[in-house]
């Protein structure tokens, strides 16, 4: 069923998000439902209004030793990323924060190994259950994580991203083709796939509010995929494909972060049975792949730029030419994170009114 039709009264702002690095300050308005309700009736193809990254809330938290070690970590603990972040993640691999790309990377040329047939002499599987996870459950637990907004779980180091964390990238990207070495990492990947769904049902276990969760594997890089759509196929695929129907099969939605000029991966994604992929809009025609793809998976679409000095009539005229094109009601999309610099009080507001209108009437 749609949702309510739009009242004008919406449009009362409640509060404002404070300018960061990334947005503008951002009015939230008086939405008829909450935004957990918005973000399920997207991904149950019967939206509210035109969902962004405004309408859900990330949730990395500490105890899980990956999230310190990528500098990654969001939770009701404060935690300093640049100061904290850094260390060990679950299977010992030393992660070193860069402050010039405000993340941390694998100290290069220490790999585990750099031949995927000897991952079972050099892979240990973590002891999940050790974790603190009750005292990460009494922190976060109705305090940052409530029925109201949309939870989404975090997790980083996904398969090809873990391989090239065990193996740097160089050697991870030849054993993917190499006729010696892929038996191996089939099995390699298979048994980190048996550790993730582990994993996943410790956070289902321990944080029944969580919504979603968001798999972080990069596959490209600014000209093109790392590897050919059929390598990927073949090699990623299979195990990807059995933890994102685990997750579905416990009622999940499953969304992908893949970086890089992925266009060509595209149909491995979907699948991979992922419920939505927002492309990096610099490096991929995301016009071109939700009318092509957008009714098979939900596509974060990028609104087209604006000048900085554009008047308030044509900042929302840009926001009714995207509602337009890209908010049908029974093909979605959402608002490509590399667009949230763009969210003007004008655009903002004529977004919001008309993608409520657009699906609901």
């Amino acid at each position: 069923m749609p949702g309510p039709k739009f009242d004008e009264s919406e449009l009362e702002v409640v509060f404002t998000l404070p300018e960061n690095p990334r947005m503008k300050a951002v009015d939230i308005f008086k939405y008829p439902v909450t935004s957990a309700e918005a973000v399920r009736a997207l991904y149950n193809r019967e939206p509210i209004w035109q969902i962004s990254g405004l309408d859900s809330k990330f949730f990395s938290p500490a105890v899980y030793p990956d999230n310190v070690a990528r500098a990654f970590v969001y939770e009701a603990t404060p935690f300093d990323n640049t100061t904290q972040g850094g260390g060990k993640d679950m299977f010992g691999v030393e992660w070193e924060y860069v402050p010039l790309v405000n993340g941390s990377m694998v100290k290069p040329g220490q790999p585990l190994f750099s031949d995927a047939n000897e991952w079972k002499s050099k892979l240990k599987k973590p002891n999940i259950a050790s974790w603190d996870w009750a005292g990460s459950a009494a922190a976060n637990n109705g305090t940052y994580l409530t029925p109201q907004t949309w939870n989404n779980c975090w997790l980083l180091n996904g398969w090809f991203e873990r391989m090239i964390s065990w193996m740097d990238f160089d050697n991870a990207a030849v054993a993917l083709i190499d006729p010696d070495q892929k038996e191996a990492v089939q099995e390699m990947l298979e048994w980190l796939t048996d550790v993730y769904i582990e994993l996943a049902d410790k956070f289902i276990e321990t944080y029944p509010g969580i919504d979603e969760f968001y798999v972080h594997d990069d596959w490209g890089a600014q000209k093109d995929t790392f590897f050919s759509p059929e390598v990927g196929r073949e090699m990623l695929v299979p195990s990807m494909k059995r933890f994102v129907k685990h997750l579905h099969d416990q009622g999940f939605v499953v969304e992908l972060h893949s970086c890089g000029a992925n266009e060509k991966q595209i149909e491995n994604f979907i699948e991979m049975g992922f419920d939505s992929w927002a492309p990096m809009s610099a490096i991929n025609d995301t016009v071109m792949l939700y009318e092509k793809y957008g009714d098979q998976i939900v596509i974060g679409v990028a609104a087209k730029p604006f000048a900085a000095d554009a008047s308030e009539a044509e900042q929302r005229a840009r926001a009714r030419e995207y509602v337009e094109m890209f908010c049908k009601p029974n093909k979605p999309s959402m608002l490509s994170f590399d667009t949230m610099s763009m969210l003007t009080p004008a655009f903002r507001e004529e977004l919001y009114k008309c993608s409520r209108i657009a699906y609901c009437g």
